[in-house]
């Protein structure tokens, strides 16, 4: 990646929420934005919960998005490369990306090297202390049993379900992910320091978060959260030597 010219990361667009009318003015801009990119990206990374819900069943994908996936089709076929991470609401993602977009799916944190800077690189759900609630939930929902009784559900039911409960539940942007907790508090922040404990890492990026943050967690080491494409339509940018959050407008 010696010539990389721009390394792009994007988390938590969150669409199809609240209502598919609503979201619709926000999937235009993200559009927009993948339009202006085209032009120097080499690299995408898009770090989950592109989508409020996302289920695939063995015939049929969720209904919508089509401007979104147009455009991630039209970049991967210009060569750039991009890699999508599965977030908590499109856990169920399986291998739809990769066989008709060519985009790899990841389901955890993974390294990257960058002209010699270290990246660990995630969604962000379930990482660090706490939140034990979540990860029992998050260990029910991928549980290949639990995969395969919703799949018997009839999509039109399936899918309004869900969508019905990641709304009314407040998951796309409850009042915990625009409140920043306090360095010592934030547990993606805890995360990083503990992985630092046992090997060296330039950039931390995540999303999940909701909130734009670049916290220094080493004396040559960052945690950088993405925010999202709801409230503050940030992403970063990796330049080759440096990583910048930025806000598109």
């Amino acid at each position: 990646m010696e010539n990389t010219l721009r390394i792009y990361f994007a988390s938590d667009q969150h669409f199809g929420a609240p209502t598919p009318e609503q979201s619709f003015p926000r999937e235009q801009k993200f559009v927009a934005w993948l339009d202006e990119i085209k032009k120097d990206a080499n690299v995408l990374f898009l770090l989950g919960d592109l989508f409020d819900f996302w289920f695939e069943y063995k015939t049929v994908v969720p209904r919508g998005f089509i401007r979104v996936l147009g455009k991630l089709a039209e970049l991967r076929d210009s060569g750039i490369t991009i890699y999508f991470f599965t977030g908590n609401h499109d856990l169920w993602m399986s291998d739809y990306f990769e066989k008709e977009l060519s985009i790899p799916v990841l389901h955890r944190p993974q390294e990257f090297v960058f002209n010699d800077k270290k990246f660990l690189i995630g969604h962000g759900d379930g990482l660090g202390p706490g939140d034990k609630g979540y990860k029992r939930m998050k260990k029910v929902f991928t549980n290949p049993f639990s995969k395969w009784l919703f799949r018997w559900l009839h999509p039109d039911l399936g899918v309004k379900l869900a969508q019905y409960l990641s709304v009314k539940n407040k998951l796309i942007s409850g009042d915990a992910d625009v409140k920043f907790l306090g360095e010592e508090n934030e547990w993606l922040v805890l995360y990083s320091k503990r992985k630092l404990e046992t090997k060296h890492y330039d950039y931390f990026i995540f999303g999940h978060r909701h909130l734009p943050m670049t916290i220094k967690v080493g004396e040559n080491s960052e945690y950088i959260n993405l925010g999202d494409w709801i409230g503050y339509f940030t992403y970063a940018v990796f330049d080759g030597e440096k990583v910048e959050l930025k806000e598109y407008k």
